[in-house]
Parts: C-alpha cells; sequence; structure tokens
C-alpha cells in the first residue's frame, strides 16, 4: 500500500498518511521517495495554494515502526554506515519533504503523534489538532535518539525548555497541553478536525500565489538568517513581489472596497 495520497480540493491539496493498519508507522522502503515525489508534485502545480497533511484511521503517525526496530530491518537493518545512509536516504527524504514544501502547510493531527510522527507534524507550518490527539518524543525510550530532526525543530517551536522536558521524560502530552505549549495552533472536535483544517487552508489560498510562496520563504529564513540578511531578502523579495499584476489587483480591490481576485500573475 502507498504510503501517501494525494488530493485536490480546488486550490488545496490534501496529503494522507495511509497505513492505517500500523497507525501509518513510518521507515518502509521507499517511503522518503513516495513523500519526496508528493511534495515536489504539490510543489511543481501553481494552481495548488495551500496543502494539508493528515493521518488515515486513528492516528497521525505512530513514528518509526518498531517492530522493523526489532527485527532489525526496512530503514533500521544494515550496519552503523547502512543504518546511517538509510536515514538520510529514506527518513530524513520524508522530513525534508515535508518541510521544503513552498506553500503554506498544516498539520492536521487527528490522533497519535509520537517520535518521527511529531517531528514530522512540526515539519508543517501550522498545527491544528482535534482533542484527542497526542504528542510525544519517545525516542529516549526505545535507547535512541531524535534521528530527524526534531533536535533542531522542536525547541524553535515550543522553546528549549519544553522540549528538554518532552525529550528527556518522553512523557506524551494530551492536545490541550499542545495548545497551552504552542505545539498546536488550535485544538477543535474530533469530528470537526479536517473541515476546520479545510477552513483555514482556504482562507490562506485566497491569498496572491506568487507572494505567498514569497513570504513563506522570507519566514523560514527568518528562523536563522542575521536581521541585516533578511532585511536584504526582503528588499529584493518586495522588489518582486511589487511587479506582479496581483499586487495591482491588491491595491485596486482595496481602493475600490471589493474583494480581491488574485490569478497568479
Amino acid at each position: 500500500m502507498s504510503l501517501v495520497t494525494l488530493e485536490r480540493r480546488g486550490a488545496v491539496a490534501i496529503l494522507t498518511l495511509n497505513r492505517p493498519e500500523s497507525l501509518n508507522a513510518l521507515g518502509a522502503p521507499g517511503d522518503g521517495d513516495q513523500v519526496r515525489a508528493a511534495c515536489e508534485e504539490v510543489n511543481a502545480d501553481p494552481s495548488i495554494r495551500a496543502v494539508i497533511l493528515t493521518g488515515a484511521g486513528r492516528a497521525f503517525s505512530a513514528g518509526g515502526d518498531v517492530k522493523a526496530m526489532k527485527n532489525r530491518e526496512g530503514a533500521f537493518g544494515g550496519g552503523g554506515v547502512g543504518i546511517r545512509d538509510n536515514y538520510r536516504n529514506n527518513i530524513h527524504r520524508i522530513v525534508r519533504s515535508i518541510y521544503g514544501l513552498e506553500i503554506p502547510s498544516i498539520a492536521a493531527v487527528n490522533g497519535a503523534a509520537i517520535g518521527l510522527g511529531c517531528d514530522v507534524a512540526c515539519m508543517c507550518d501550522i498545527r491544528i489538532a482535534s482533542d484527542t490527539a497526542k504528542f510525544g518524543v519517545t525516542f529516549l525510550k526505545l535507547g535512541i535518539i531524535p534521528g530527524d530532526g526534531g533536535a533542531w525543530l522542536l525547541p524553535r517551536t515550543i522553546g528549549m525548555s519544553r522540549a528538554s522536558e518532552m525529550l528527556f521524560t518522553g512523557d506524551v502530552i494530551d492536545a490541550k497541553t499542545a495548545g497551552e505549549w504552542g505545539l498546536v495552533s488550535h485544538v477543535v472536535a474530533h469530528d470537526t478536525l479536517m473541515a476546520e483544517a479545510m477552513a483555514l487552508a482556504e482562507r490562506i489560498a485566497r491569498q496572491p500565489p506568487h507572494a505567498l510562496r514569497l513570504a513563506k520563504n522570507l519566514l523560514k529564513h527568518g528562523q536563522n538568517a542575521s536581521y541585516d540578511t533578511i532585511m536584504d531578502m526582503s528588499a529584493a523579495t518586495q522588489a518582486i513581489a511589487h511587479l506582479t499584476e496581483d499586487h495591482m489587483e491588491g491595491v485596486d480591490a482595496l481602493l475600490e472596497k471589493r474583494p480581491a481576485v488574485f490569478k497568479g500573475k
């Protein structure tokens, strides 16, 4: 069964982790290539303006396949160099591809997001959680470390103190706590999760598509680049935006007191 499915709803793409029988466990051979192909398809389509990532069944993703770890197979087989390369060429392709989405991404966390699953959710720009969702970075309980980028991204998402608490204890937190800690933007009733995610995605999708991608790129670089670098990038990026037809449409719509209709030109 394919790990990920891609569905289009207007200007919104929905990527679904589709391995419900294993709680959407990750790390089987080819998983990274499948996620990369889906994300590249989304990036290459200028008509897509927002993407939602969710999980099939009762989990978002339970993380790495523990049975494969037990049997030392798939991404977790081979010697030390082999396992390193499996991470680089498979698991890292999953998280790099999601983090590399050029349009705004929303994780609709429908259930457990544990270990690698929690890190995958953090690769999205925005997270909305079902009130039944739970989150954990439980790597140490398995005698391993966060090997897929979580050590870099989680402190940037919730701060070093709370990221350290989650990692060092391995505690699993509920959706309410995730909301209080800023791990998710909204906690909603489970039955309304996808409707809420779609409503947010559609609001985002009404923005001018070129400016939307440029703004996301600037925001991502702003996490790490110096102030002066971002100021230079902002000036250069703004020059591009000013020359688009969508910019003039936005100006005209504001002056004429009407909704703007952006066409990606």
